[in-house]
């Protein structure tokens, strides 16, 4: 089957939810992410196969050179067939597209080999204070 992957794709709130949902373990909540993208967002990329969303990564930025990678899921049906990474390649293009200089991320420790030896992003010293 394949897989097409949509830079600022078609958004359908039920389907991210749905997504987020499954990916990230946790109830389905009232975020309006056609809302939600428009209003911060970049970009973002939508993974679908056969209609059906398995992937989406949201690509928010301060309107300049910085974007970042954020909430990049892939349903189970879709994972270990390279979407992730996927995703995320095609999140790198739209943001060069756009004239970004910089796309960040930050992780979970068990993220580590792959936003970094499969997306190729590079460790970098950065600061956080937890709110």
């Amino acid at each position: 089957m394949t897989i097409t992957y949509e830079w600022r794709g078609e958004v359908d709130n039920e389907a991210i939810e749905a997504l987020h949902a499954e990916g990230f373990d946790h109830a389905p909540t009232e975020t309006d992410w056609p809302a939600q993208l428009r209003g911060h967002s970049l970009g973002w990329v939508c993974a679908r196969e056969e209609g059906r969303l398995i992937g989406f990564v949201n690509v928010p930025w301060d309107g300049g050179v910085h974007a970042f990678v954020l909430d990049t899921v892939v349903a189970r049906a879709g994972r270990n067939r390279g979407v992730g990474s996927a995703l995320v390649a095609a999140a790198v293009e739209g943001a060069r597209a756009a004239g970004c200089e910089w796309l960040h991320v930050d992780f979970d420790d068990g993220l580590e080999p792959f936003y970094f030896d499969s997306c190729g992003f590079r460790a970098t010293k950065a600061g956080l204070i937890a709110l």
